[in-house]
């Protein structure tokens, strides 16, 4: 037997990913009742929360928040699902991340780095309070 997988598991996994991206939260969380691990990682290393977090879909990062995502697994370009909130200029989304327990210090970029950046002043105050 292989390691590799069949293109209906390749084909399973993205649709999997796609929920999260698309906002499916019913869908998405039907799937890791079932078993699909909520710390799912694609060929980039982003996870679901990920994912939402960078698609703006507060909903699933909600969902999944409440699953037990790592709130602060990095991907392989080392950004974090805070740091995409922050890159999106979503408080309302980086505010959940941080009530939840993410680390703002983490990151190639930490997220008050990527405020900075982009001179994104509220979200910049927001970090600095944690």
């Amino acid at each position: 037997m292989s390691g590799e997988l069949a293109q209906e598991e390749i084909e399973f996994l993205n649709s999997v990913f796609d929920l999260a991206r698309d906002g499916k939260v019913t869908g998405l969380h039907s799937l890791i009742t079932q078993g699909v691990p909520v710390d799912l990682t694609n060929a980039n290393g982003d996870t679901l929360l990920i994912l939402a977090s960078y698609h703006e879909n507060i909903e699933v990062v909600n969902m999944l928040i409440n699953e037990g995502a790592d709130l602060d697994r990095m991907n392989d370009r080392g950004q974090t699902a805070l740091v995409c909130a922050v890159f999106r200029n979503n408080l309302q989304l980086a505010q959940l991340l941080l009530d939840s327990g993410a680390n703002p210090s983490l990151g190639n970029q930490t997220p008050l780095d990527v405020a900075r950046y982009f001179e994104y002043a509220h979200m910049q105050e927001l970090l600095e309070k944690h």
